[in-house]
C-alpha cells in the first residue's frame, strides 16, 4: 500500500472484501433451503422443468430461457464499455486525481492511493465480466439438456430425475449471473471510496442490507415463497 494510506484504509478495504466474499458464500452456498428468493426459485424451477416435460409445444419454455440469455449478454456487453472507460481513465490518472481531490467532500490521496482505487473498480468489472460470459455459457449448456428432453408421455420417476438435472443446471447458470450483478453493486460501494474509508465500509454494509434486505424481506419474496409453498403441497398430494 503506498505511504499515505492509513490503517483506516486497509480496515475499509478488508472490510469490503470481507462483506462480498461473506455474502457470496452464504447466499450461495449456506442458506439450503431458508425462505430465500434464490431458494425458493430452485423449487420453482425444478416444477417448470417438470411442467415442461408433459407438454409437447416447448416455444414459451425456449423463450423463457433466451430472454434470460440476451440479459446476460446485455450486462456482458454493459460491463465491457464499463471496463474499457476504466482503462482508458489510466491515461489521464493524475489529472483525474486533481479533479477529485479538489471536491470538497473527498480526502486529499497521493496518485499511488488513488491509482489503487481505481484497479479496485477494474478487478471487480473484470470479475463481474468472467461472471456473465460464464453464466451464458452455461445457458448454452442448458439449452442442450432442454433440447434433448424427452417428449411425452415421461414416467414419473424419469420427470423428476430430468427436472432435478436441468432445473440444477438452470440454477448455476443463474448462479453465475447472480455473481456478475452483485459485483455491480459492489463497484457502486467501491466508489464510496473514493470519498473515503468511512464511506467505504458505510457503502459496503449498505449493500449487504439491501441485497438482504430483497432476498429475504421484500414484497417480492413473500409472493415468491406463496406460489412455493402452493408447489410444494400439490407436490406432496402427488
Amino acid at each position: 500500500m503506498p505511504p499515505d494510506a492509513s490503517t483506516l484504509d486497509i480496515i475499509a478495504f478488508v472490510w469490503f472484501v470481507g462483506s462480498w466474499v461473506g455474502f457470496t458464500v452464504i447466499q450461495d452456498h449456506l442458506l439450503t433451503g431458508r425462505n430465500v428468493v434464490n431458494q425458493h426459485l430452485k423449487i420453482v424451477r425444478r416444477h417448470w422443468i417438470e411442467r415442461m416435460l408433459e407438454r409437447e409445444n416447448r416455444i414459451m419454455d425456449s423463450q423463457l430461457v433466451g430472454h434470460t440469455m440476451h440479459s446476460c449478454t446485455f450486462f456482458a456487453s454493459t460491463n465491457m464499455l464499463v471496463l474499457a472507460g476504466l482503462i482508458g481513465s489510466f491515461g489521464a490518472a493524475e489529472r483525474a486525481q486533481q479533479l477529485v481531490s479538489n471536491l470538497s467532500f473527498t480526502v486529499q490521496t497521493s496518485p499511488q492511493l488513488f491509482e489503487i482505487k481505481m484497479l479496485l473498480m477494474v478487478v471487480i468489472f473484470t470479475f463481474g465480466f468472467f461472471k456473465f460470459t460464464w453464466a451464458l455459457r452455461q445457458y448454452n449448456y442448458c439449452c442442450a439438456l432442454i433440447g434433448s428432453a424427452p417428449m411425452p408421455p415421461v414416467r414419473p420417476e424419469d420427470r423428476k430425475a430430468i427436472a432435478e438435472t436441468i432445473g440444477e443446471a438452470l440454477t448455476l447458470a443463474i448462479t453465475a449471473l447472480n455473481g456478475g450483478m452483485r459485483a455491480y453493486y459492489f463497484a457502486l460501494a467501491a466508489l464510496a471510496w473514493i470519498i473515503g474509508p468511512i464511506p467505504l465500509i458505510a457503502a459496503s454494509s449498505g449493500v449487504i442490507l439491501v441485497l438482504t434486505r430483497r432476498q429475504a424481506f421484500s414484497a417480492t419474496e413473500k409472493v415468491i415463497r406463496i406460489q412455493t409453498d402452493w408447489l410444494k403441497r400439490n407436490d406432496s398430494i402427488d
